[in-house]
């Protein structure tokens, strides 16, 4: 139950902001951002261990970052979904047919972000117009997701153009922690309650453009519980 918000400027008005949330069961081993994947030069992500995939990656030019939905494959044993993120920014398809569970796959590169979700049937994918946007486990802006509605005013008003450029929009992350984490408005979540062992783990936040891809993490102290980031 990630959450991600980005921010698409109209053409030739700077980069494409980023911020993710990446929630998971803080038992399963991941390694934070770096060069894990020595086949695919110039690639950086944050690993997840066991199944050798990312939750998000870039390899300079491209980022993709995977949020879990409902539904999709039916099979006895799903392939891993992280595959898919580092097939994204090689420019690869989808695998046909997709043996994963649901999810939706933002890619942004110089050109735009689009969003691609699944939960069985026919991918859909979405290119997103100038704005700021929020996707968690349903459509992009959906009303339906609680932390959607209840935050995305407040990151939309957020400016993105400080030192850091991410200033606002985790003075806006910080303020949402008013809730508490088993809130269905919680950004930073303990998903425990709703049946998922998974908790908020780390923040990143990165920029995309013409000029290329930047990114930094921060991991909270304790999964699940808000404190001040160095990213």
């Amino acid at each position: 139950m990630c959450t991600v918000v980005i921010r698409v400027p109209e053409p030739g008005d700077g980069p494409i902001r980023l911020l993710a949330v990446r929630d998971e069961d803080p038992h399963r081993p991941w390694r934070p951002l770096g060069a894990w994947w020595p086949e695919r030069e110039g690639v950086e992500g944050i690993m997840d261990e066991l199944a050798g995939g990312a939750w998000l990656a870039h390899d300079g030019a491209t980022l993709a970052v995977l949020l879990n939905r409902d539904g999709g494959s039916t099979v006895a044993v799903p392939a891993s979904r992280g595959s898919l993120v580092l097939d994204a920014i090689a420019g690869r398809d989808l695998p046909d047919p997709l043996t994963t569970l649901g999810f939706n796959l933002v890619v942004a590169d110089a050109a735009g972000v689009s969003v691609t979700s699944w939960e069985g049937g026919t991918p859909r994918v979405t290119r997103l117009a100038p704005g700021t946007h929020m996707i968690a486990h349903e459509d992009v802006d959906a009303p339906t997701t609680a932390r959607v509605a209840a935050w995305l005013g407040a990151f939309s008003e957020a400016p993105t153009d400080g030192d850091p450029w991410w200033g606002g929009w985790i003075d806006t992350l910080r303020a949402s922690t008013v809730v508490e984490a088993t809130d269905d408005r919680a950004i930073v979540r303990d998903n425990r309650p709703h049946g998922y062992p998974t908790q908020t783990l780390l923040v990143c936040v990165a920029g995309v453009d013409a000029a290329g891809v930047t990114a930094t993490m921060a991991r909270l102290d304790e999964p699940g519980a808000w404190n001040e980031l160095s990213l």
